[in-house]
Parts: structure tokens; sequence; C-alpha cells
């Protein structure tokens, strides 16, 4: 996923990000902070803020946050959402999650938040936040999750595969800028290749009206209708088990779907 489309959708769509109550208030965001314990001395880093919901969740409780992200409107949205709670201990830097501009050991914390889908090369992103914490700090994440044997026990080996490409397919079909959501193993693979210890790790269902979904990306009439299609054409049979993932189904006369998110917290040796 390039860089350029990254910052040209979500720039696009930044006071949507900051508005929109999944990120604002989505139930993973409390359960990070208290997961990760901070600390009021801590120095945090929160890589991909987008409109800086999780970087003025952790303000409060450590002694400063620097909120990073590609893009200059998110950050903007950032720095306009900090004044509005008279939050005066976040400050914004512009910084690729995979080559962070920061000095080795700086941050007793480094979270990051519904962002990892967009990465390139999240190996990178976890290599470099392993660098940038200091002994015994705080990785704290969160991120949609493909489907796998963990969230689908269910499905054999190749048929978790088959569920995972699909569902990157509709999210890519979604956002443009979506480059892969992980599953649950590789993502506890990746972080222990980091020599980071996993303290906690839950997933968790995140529902989702899907009418607000495809607005928030700004969708067109035809990308709404083929994604509609897609869950239509799983749910009736289709062999992909897109619809036993997403678990599509009606309340009055809006869709809704289940995504599901993984939240963990992990330490460095110290």
């Amino acid at each position: 996923m390039t860089r350029s489309l990254v910052q040209s959708q979500f720039g696009a769509n930044a006071a949507a990000y900051a508005t929109s109550e999944v990120h604002a208030a989505g139930e993973s965001l409390k359960m990070l902070v208290g997961m990760a314990d901070p600390q009021p001395d801590w120095t945090g880093l929160d890589v991909a803020t987008g409109a800086g919901h999780m970087a003025l969740a952790f303000a409060p409780h450590v002694a400063r946050m620097i909120a990073s992200d590609i893009t200059e409107e998110m950050l903007a949205e950032t720095r306009s959402l900090a004044a509005s709670r008279g939050i005066t201990n976040v400050e914004t830097a512009v910084a690729s999650a995979d080559r962070l501009p920061f000095g080795d050991g700086a941050f007793d914390l480094v979270c990051c938040r519904l962002a990892a889908h967009h990465f390139a090369e999240p190996a990178a992103f976890i290599a470099e936040a392993a660098r940038v914490l200091k002994p015994g700090g705080t990785l704290a994440l969160v991120d949609n999750v493909s489907p796998d044997e963990v969230t689908m026990p269910a499905l054999s080996r190749a048929g978790a595969r088959d569920a995972s490409t699909l569902y990157n397919q509709f999210e890519k079909l979604r956002d443009p800028s979506h480059a892969r959501a992980l599953t649950t193993g590789e993502w506890v693979k990746m972080i222990g290749n980091a020599e980071l210890r996993m303290v906690a790790q839950c997933v968790i269902a995140k529902e989702m009206e899907f009418g607000a979904w495809v607005r928030r990306m700004q969708c067109t009439t035809d990308t709404v209708e083929r994604l509609a299609s897609m869950l239509e054409h799983d749910a009736a049979g289709g062999r992909g088990h897109l619809a036993d993932f997403l678990m599509p189904r009606r309340a009055g006369n809006e869709l809704w779907i289940s995504l599901r998110e993984l939240v963990v917290v992990a330490r460095k040796s110290a």
C-alpha cells in the first residue's frame, strides 16, 4: 500500500474519523488503556493516530504523549480535539509507522489502534515499536483481524485461509488504502519475533452499522451495492464464509455487521 494513497484516502476523510463513534468511543479504546496500566511519569507514542482518539485517551494518565501520523489533516484533527478537551500534554509529529523518527528507548509506551491493517509492512512497525520502547516498555495494540481458527474454530485451516482472503477483498473494496488485516496468530508470532512478551490479549466483536461504515469512506453507490452483494451471496451459500464471519443482520431498516478486533498488550524485556 503506497503512502500517498493512505494520505489521500484519510486526508479527505479526516473530519469523519474525528466524529466517528467507533473510533472516538469504541469498546477497545477504554479496554486498552486499562490493560496497559499507564503510569503518571510515562512518555507515550501513538502510531498512526488518525484523529487522535487513542493518544487523547492515554494523555490524562501519562506525563506526555506524541501523536504521530503520515497525514497532516489527521494531525490537525488531533490538535483540534485536544484543544477542545483542554488536553495540553499531547504533541503531534509526522511519522511513518515502519520508520519512526525517534531514538532507541525513547518511550515507555507505544500504542496503535485500528490502523495497522493499512501498513504495507506490519512486521517493520512492530520492530520499530520494540526499538523505540525503553526496557520494560509497553506495546498496546488494537486492530481488526481476519478470520482464522481462533475466530472461526469450525473452519479447517484451508477454509480459514479462504475466508481471510475474501474478508480482505471485502475491506479493500470499501477502502482502497486497506492493505491486509492479519490473523490473531500472525500478530502473536510477529510480536514474539520482536522479542516482546505477551501480557494480555483478547478478541472482541465490533458492531458496525453498514451504512455509516461505507459513508465514512465516501463509497460510491456501485461500491456499496457490490459490498452488499458479497454479503448476500455468501449468506445464500457462498463458499468464502464471509457472512459467517461478519454475521450480517437487519435491525429495523439498517444492516449491521460484526468485525473482530484483537486487543494486545506486550512488554519489552527489562
